[in-house]
């Protein structure tokens, strides 16, 4: 009948828990099961697939899994039928005491999507235990006085079973207890001791016992028994205190004297639990605590006291202890699920983590709430009564940070209030959300001209703030639109390093800069670029050596007549040459390599133009020739050379008549003779204006050329040459000469026979010296406007000063 009262109630609480069972979300009630305890291993408890409305294949697909309340599991799903089974043998007397009923908690949870489930599983007592006295000899005395009917409490066995364990009366706490009655009055003259056994049975089936002797000493007459001044002691005691706390004081009193009136008290009744617990005085009635108490494990303390006179007789009073509870255990974080690893593109409320806080404590110091220390991108979510989830609360972003270590704290409503952490570690997974960004926006790189191809022009640097490939960047060059200057043909990027290196040797005077789109993308999906521009400027050098515009270089050397009164500072002639260089590769310089008559001439540094050095003598040979060198700065080995032949005469026709007789005496001619010395001249001048005007020409058409070729290879850039003059860098802003180093030759219609003009400076008049190109020491010889009327012109040019 038993059995069966015990497999009905099994049936209704399954179907209780299958009632309050639902699948969807996450749970708040709690599937309920039955086993009994000892279950071997492998047995059957519940079918926990069908209750969810899941399969088996279900169970498998989402992970499903159980969370144990405790550090032991007992018992395991079988993923592939859904079956609920035993895992390890359970005691229930070990793992619940007295406590009734004793549940074993546990969660079901499933992944992809979370979900969770509580479920419970009451362990149902058998009959596994006998009785057991503590005491196998129990001792009483009794008055022969004493009548029939009285009641002797006995010493209770002990059965940790629960339920039906002998037949004996009840207390208040559910344990049961023995009385010995007397049935007729005892007569200590006929039998001083009476000895018999006890047996205590259980309710179980089959039913177990354990047995006890009991010895009866028959004392004498004592008609006073003591008496409690309560029966019942009622206190509370406060769970943490010490050991040795006075708990009550109990008191009773005796009318009888002497002996029969000495009372002493002794704890009877007394289970274990209550002998390791509490102690008492015999003399003074103290009861004081032996151990400290925990509210956790035992609520409340029932002890018998039992008063007894000198003359054997006794009384009985109880003692109810009420443990408080205090604020002794702080709340636990029970991690359930955790993801490690989130992407940076997250949406909020994107779960992370599931846990349950659990406190020990009862009332406000067992109601917890839940919170995350410092600001960061998370919130806490309460899914059931003590069921939270950790969820994102906001967009995140790795390259801010890269990692957290999320801190849940747990605390109590107690007072003081307990709290305790738990620290979670996420990491962040990149996500190619950024750009490469180049360190600047133009890069400008030298290269000088004629440099050899492969040559390393610079460096170009990119960085991305994303991790692994996102950040992984390659450069390259951007193709330019059609139609404008080929720069892959002139420099390339190295892809991973971004180094520039140039492909082919280039010329200053034809490619003086140019500029390229450079790109910077990065190895995510798809991916990132960035553009910035590359300028190369190219660095002239010294690769063109100076070119002669007069005198011709392809000409003989040239005649130059000087009048014998000519004095000191007299102009002679006018070397000009010019350099296809830029800067001060292009300054040129002028000097005497040699001359037949070292002091009487001299040329201008930067000005070329020769002069006489002092006044002509008598003494002075004629002709005379003079030597020059025209070349750039002093450091560089660029030269040119022409020759100057300088006739000293006294007249014009007496330089020509000179010259007529020794044509016909087949002899030098002499500077007496004019008309020969005209007739040359003449002649002289028409070859030097012919080459003139021929280099000028071919000058031009150089010019054009080489403007066209630049024009084609890169931006529009100032021409080497304007109107007709040599340009270059740094001179005159505009070509090799400027308005101060430009000269008139003048001649006459009747100069053939009589005179010769020589060049003249042409001079603003607000000119000094300085401004036209002049020596400190030179002045100008003729006026800076033009004095002859009809007179053909030719300006020659001469470079700028250093």
């Amino acid at each position: 009948a038993q059995a069966s009262a015990v497999l009905c109630c099994n049936a209704q609480i399954l179907s209780v828990a299958l009632i309050l069972l639902c699948v969807s979300g996450m749970r708040t009630e709690t599937a309920q099961y039955s086993v009994t305890e000892e279950a071997e291993r492998g047995s059957f408890v519940a079918n926990i697939a069908k209750d969810l409305g899941l399969t088996g294949e279900d169970l498998l697909v989402r992970q499903a899994r159980l969370v144990p309340e405790g550090e032991k599991q007992y018992f395991q799903l079988n993923h592939h039928t859904g079956d609920l089974v035993v895992r390890e043998q359970m005691d229930r007397e070990e793992l619940c005491g007295q406590s009734e009923p004793c549940l074993v908690r546990f969660e079901v949870l499933l992944e992809n999507p979370l979900q969770s489930f509580r479920a419970e599983v009451r362990l149902t007592d058998i009959n596994d235990h006998a009785p057991v006295f503590l005491n196998k000899e129990i001792a009483l005395k009794i008055s022969e006085s004493t009548m029939p009917g009285t009641r002797f409490l006995l010493e209770s066995a002990q059965d940790p079973d629960v339920g039906n364990n002998i037949y004996t009366r009840q207390r208040s706490d559910g344990r049961r207890y023995a009385e010995l009655v007397l049935d007729r009055a005892l007569d200590r003259e006929q039998q001083a001791e009476i000895a018999f056994s006890i047996t205590a049975v259980d309710g179980g089936t089959p039913p177990r016992s354990g047995t006890a002797l009991i010895r009866v000493l028959v004392l004498d007459i004592n008609d006073n028994i003591p008496v409690f001044t309560r029966s019942l002691y009622k206190v509370s005691v406060m769970e943490n205190s010490s050991q040795d706390t006075i708990v009550m004081v109990v008191s009773a009193s005796d009318l009888d004297s002497g002996t029969n009136g000495e009372i002493s008290y002794s704890i009877v009744q007394n289970s274990e639990e209550n002998f390791e617990t509490f102690k008492i005085n015999a003399e003074t009635g103290q009861i004081r605590l032996k151990k400290p108490l925990d509210y956790e494990e035992t609520k409340t303390y029932e002890i018998d006291i039992q008063a007894s006179d000198g003359g054997g007789l006794s009384a009985h009073c109880k003692v109810e202890v009420q443990v408080k509870d205090v604020n002794d255990n702080a709340p636990e974080v029970i991690i359930t699920s955790l993801t490690s690893t989130l992407s940076e593109a997250a949406p909020p409320n994107t779960v992370v983590a599931l846990f349950n806080v659990r406190d020990r404590d009862s009332g406000d110091n067992g109601r917890t709430t839940c919170e995350l220390i410092g600001e960061q991108p998370f919130r806490i979510t309460l899914l059931a009564a003590d069921a939270y989830a950790l969820v994102t609360s906001e967009a995140l972003d790795r390259e801010q940070v890269a990692e957290y270590n999320v801190t849940v704290r747990a605390r109590d409503e107690g007072t003081p209030a307990l709290s305790a952490s738990k620290t979670l570690f996420l990491r962040l997974l990149d996500v190619n959300d950024n750009a490469p960004t180049f360190t600047q926006a133009i890069y400008t790189m030298m290269m000088s001209e004629n440099e050899p191809a492969g040559r390393s022009l610079g460096r170009l640097s990119a960085t991305d703030p994303d991790a692994g490939e996102n950040a992984r960047v390659r450069y390259a060059l951007v193709p330019p639109p059609p139609g404008t200057l080929a720069v892959a043909s002139l420099v390339s990027v190295d892809a991973e390093s971004g180094t520039v290196r140039s492909l082919r040797p280039l010329d200053y005077e034809k490619v003086r800069s140019f500029e390229v789109t450079v790109r910077a993308a990065d190895g995510g999906s798809p991916p990132l670029s960035a553009q910035a521009v590359l300028r190369v400027v190219v660095r002239d050098e010294n690769d063109n050596a100076p070119v002669l515009l007069h005198p011709p270089p392809d000409s003989s050397a040239a005649g130059e007549l000087v009048p014998r009164w000519a004095p000191s500072g007299y102009l002679v002639a006018k070397v000009v040459a010019v350099d296809a260089d830029a800067g001060q590769n292009a300054w040129l310089s002028y000097e005497l390599a040699k001359a037949t008559e070292p002091g009487l001439f001299r040329v201008g540094l930067h000005s070329g133009e020769v002069r006489t050095a002092r006044a002509v003598t008598e003494r002075d040979a004629a002709p005379a020739e003079a030597h020059r060198a025209g070349a750039g700065p002093r450091a560089a080995i660029a030269l040119c050379h022409c020759t100057l032949a300088v006739a000293l005469v006294d007249g014009f026709s007496d330089a020509f008549h000179q010259l007529d007789q020794d044509a016909e005496s087949g002899q030098q001619p002499k500077v007496a003779e004019e008309e020969i010395i005209t007739t040359y001249l003449i002649a002289s001048l028409g070859c030097i204006s012919s080459l003139f005007l021929l280099s000028i020409l071919v000058l031009t058409a150089n010019t054009l050329c080489k403007a066209r070729v630049r024009a084609e290879l890169s931006p529009p850039s100032p021409s080497c040459y304007a109107d007709g003059d040599f340009a270059s860098d740094g001179v005159g802003g505009t070509g090799t000469l400027s308005s101060p180093f430009r000269y008139e030759m003048c001649l006459t219609s009747g100069s053939g026979r009589s005179e010769f003009q020589f060049l003249r400076p042409v001079l603003p008049r607000q000119h000094s010296n300085a401004e036209a190109g002049l020596d400190k020491d030179e002045e100008p010889l003729y006026d800076s406007q033009p004095a002859c009327d009809g007179e053909a012109h030719a300006e020659s040019t001469a470079t700028p000063p250093l």
